[in-house]
């Protein structure tokens, strides 16, 4: 493992996704999945949302197209909230899922419409 690399990793992955979320994944994890949590840091996240071609924000509207077209719900929550940290706005979340579902369909939408209410709820109480 290169070390700078994970560093930075962490330091995205914290940013994103939220410092507390990070240290659970990282505290919980056991023998079992802590090499997988660590290639997830340093690739994933050091890597390749290290590059200077995207903004974070580019990057996580990708992620919410991806995500919702792979129907991978809890890791769409997860993201939607991320996009939110790196100023994506309610506006460019809906385009981005008006867009999959022309794209992908409209269930596929329809999941993500819902997914995003829900974090839009969540977030709206911490206020």
């Amino acid at each position: 493992m290169d070390q700078k690399t994970f560093d930075k990793g962490m330091e995205i992955r914290s940013a994103v996704l939220g410092k507390s979320h990070v240290e659970n994944s990282m505290k919980t994890a056991d023998d079992f999945n802590r090499p997988f949590q660590e290639l997830v840091t340093e690739y994933c996240w050091g890597a390749c949302w290290g590059r200077e071609g995207l903004s974070r924000a580019t990057r996580s509207m990708l992620n919410l197209a991806m995500l919702t077209i792979l129907n991978r719900p809890h890791e769409l929550r997860i993201h939607i909230a991320g996009a939110l940290r790196n100023g994506v706005t309610r506006d460019e979340i809906r385009e981005v899922f008006m867009q999959v579902a022309i794209y992908a369909g409209v269930p596929a939408g329809v999941e993500a419409f819902r997914a995003a209410r829900e974090v839009f709820a969540q977030e709206d109480g911490k206020a």
